[in-house]
């Protein structure tokens, strides 16, 4: 199994399952260059990890984190977030 197999439409953004449980859960996320996740909030903290590609992080206090292959950022609950994609991108969320 490869995570890039999972996103099969050719969306510019794509969010699929990839395990769940009582505790968490994990989704893969593909971004297609030059596209945006738009903003949006989570409830929980959350840890976005970028599996391959190119990605900015921002939130609405003003962070911005470059992500690449094995990087990492923690996501803040109750704060405005996107993600934006310079180069075809996949990232896991975990929460």
């Amino acid at each position: 199994m490869n995570i890039k197999d999972l996103h099969t439409e050719d969306k510019a953004v794509s969010a699929i399952s990839l395990f769940k449980s009582e505790k968490g859960n994990a989704t893969s996320i593909r971004i297609l260059k030059d596209q945006l996740l738009k903003e949006h909030i989570t409830q929980i903290p959350a840890l976005l990890v970028c599996i391959n590609g190119n990605v900015f992080f921002e939130n609405e206090k003003g962070q911005k984190v470059e992500l690449q292959p094995g990087d990492y950022t923690l996501i803040e609950p109750m704060v405005k977030h996107w993600v934006q994609a310079t180069i075809d991108s996949h990232l896991i969320l975990f929460k």
